[in-house]
C-alpha cells in the first residue's frame, strides 16, 4: 500500500519538524517512532513525548485511501537525510514493513500499529483563544528563556510563565537567581490566564518560529493545556502544575541610581573577564564609582583579570558582585546597542537591567559573596 511519493527535501521537512521531541530512550518503545497518518493526499507527521505533541501536514499521500503506521524516527530521518537529492522518494507499507525507495536504494523499515501510538485528547472547548505574529512570539520567548531554571526541584521554575490579560502578554521566567520579564500588546486579547509552559515546549517553539514569520500564531489555552498553530505546524503542550513566584514583587522599583551602557563593550569585557573564572566560581566584582566601572575577577591561582568602562555614575562609590553567566546571558539574548543599568547603595541589592526607551523588558540579579 503507497503512502507517499515526494522529493526527498518535501519529505525531510515536516519530519525534521516533529523529530525535535523524540527521545532517544524511552520508557514506552512507541515513543521512539514518529506517527504517519495518510487520508488520501493531506499526510501528517505525529511526535509525542508525553508532555509535548506536534503535528504537521503535507499533501503528497497517494491514492484515496486511508491508512496510518508508526516507524522509528530518527532512523528514518538519518535514512533521507543519507539519500542522494535525485529523483523522488516513496514510502509504502507492506505488512509490518515501512519500504522507503529512491533510485537504486531500498530500505525496510519494522512498524509498531498506529493504534497503539498515544496522542493527546483535546478539549472542546478552550478557555482562552487569540492570535499574535509569529515573529513577536518568538521575541517574547527568547527575551526570557535563558533564566528557566534547569531540573530545579522546584518544578514551577523548570518552565515559563505565560500570563494573558487585557490586551497584552507577560512572560516571565526565573531560576531563584535571576529573572527575566517581557511583555507585549495583543489587539483583541480578553481572556485572562496565568499558566507555566514547560521547558522543553518552549525551546521546541523557540526553534519553530520564524524570526521573520508575519503570519499569525493561533494560542489556544485551558487550565492544563496550551496550544500553538502556525504554518501547518500544531504544538500541544501540557502545562506545569504549581504556583509560579510573584514576578512583580521581585521587579524592583523607586531605584535611584541609573546609567547606561553599550551592550557590546560590556559583553565583551565581562567575557573576558570570564576566563579567569572557575566552574564552580563564575564570581566578577563591579566596582562603580568616579565615572567608571571597574570589573574584576581572580582565581584560586592567584590570577586576576582588570578591565575599565567610561560610565556616567558620579555617586557614591558601590562595590558589588554577580554571576559572571548570568550577566553574559542577557546580553546575548537582548538586542540593543545600550543598556539601562539600575542599582541601590547596597550591596546585598539586586540590579535591575533594562532597556532605554523600552518598558517592556525588565531583568533583575541577585548578587554574590565572593
Amino acid at each position: 500500500m503507497q503512502l507517499i511519493q515526494a522529493t526527498r527535501d518535501a519529505v525531510l521537512k515536516p519530519l525534521t519538524t516533529v523529530v525535535g521531541i523524540v527521545e532517544r530512550r524511552n520508557t514506552l518503545p512507541i515513543l521512539a517512532n514518529v506517527l504517519i497518518r495518510k487520508q488520501g493526499q493531506q499526510v501528517s507527521f505525529i511526535a509525542n513525548d508525553l508532555e509535548v505533541q506536534i503535528t504537521t501536514h503535507a499533501d503528497f499521500g497517494l491514492g484515496n485511501d486511508t491508512l496510518a503506521t508508526t516507524v522509528a524516527a530518527r532512523k528514518l530521518l538519518d535514512i533521507l537525510r543519507a539519500l542522494p537529492d535525485l529523483g523522488d522518494v516513496k514510502l509504502s507499507l507492506d505488512d509490518t514493513k515501512l519500504s522507503v525507495n529512491a533510485g537504486r536504494s531500498r530500505f525496510a523499515l519494522q512498524t509498531l500499529a498506529a493504534d497503539d501510538y498515544p496522542t493527546v485528547s483535546q478539549p472542546e472547548q478552550w478557555d482562552t483563544s487569540f492570535s499574535m505574529p509569529q515573529k513577536a512570539l518568538k521575541h517574547l520567548f527568547d527575551r526570557v528563556h535563558f533564566a528557566m531554571a534547569q531540573q530545579d526541584i522546584r518544578y514551577y521554575l523548570n518552565g515559563l510563565l505565560f500570563v494573558t490579560e487585557q490586551g497584552r502578554v507577560n512572560v516571565v521566567a526565573t531560576d531563584g537567581h535571576r529573572l527575566a520579564h517581557s511583555a507585549m500588546a495583543v489587539d483583541g486579547l480578553t481572556g485572562q490566564n496565568d499558566v507555566i509552559i514547560p521547558r522543553k515546549t518552549v525551546h521546541e517553539m523557540q526553534r519553530l518560529l520564524a524570526d521573520d514569520g508575519e503570519s499569525a500564531v493561533q494560542i489556544d489555552i485551558t487550565a492544563n493545556q496550551i496550544r500553538f498553530r502556525f504554518d501547518q505546524i500544531e504544538v500541544i503542550s501540557k502545562l506545569v502544575e504549581g504556583k509560579f513566584p510573584d514576578y512583580k514583587r521581585v521587579i524592583p522599583t523607586g531605584y535611584t541610581r541609573h546609567f547606561t551602557i553599550g551592550r557590546e563593550p560590556l559583553q565583551a569585557s565581562l567575557q573576558r573577564a570570564a576566563i579567569l573564572t572557575t566552574d564552580k566560581l563564575r564570581g566578577v566584582r563591579l566596582e562603580l564609582g568616579g565615572n567608571l566601572m571597574r570589573i574584576s575577577a581572580s582565581n584560586a591561582e592567584q590570577e586576576e583579570a582588570r578591565e575599565e568602562l567610561e560610565i556616567d555614575y558620579a555617586q557614591e562609590p558601590l562595590d558589588v558582585a554577580f554571576n559572571v553567566s548570568y550577566l553574559l546571558d542577557v546580553l546575548a539574548n537582548v538586542k540593543a546597542e545600550t543598556i539601562c543599568w539600575s542599582v541601590q547603595p547596597d550591596v546585598n541589592a539586586s540590579v535591575l537591567i533594562t532597556l532605554p526607551d523600552d518598558d517592556a523588558f525588565q531583568y533583575v540579579v541577585m548578587p554574590m559573596r565572593i
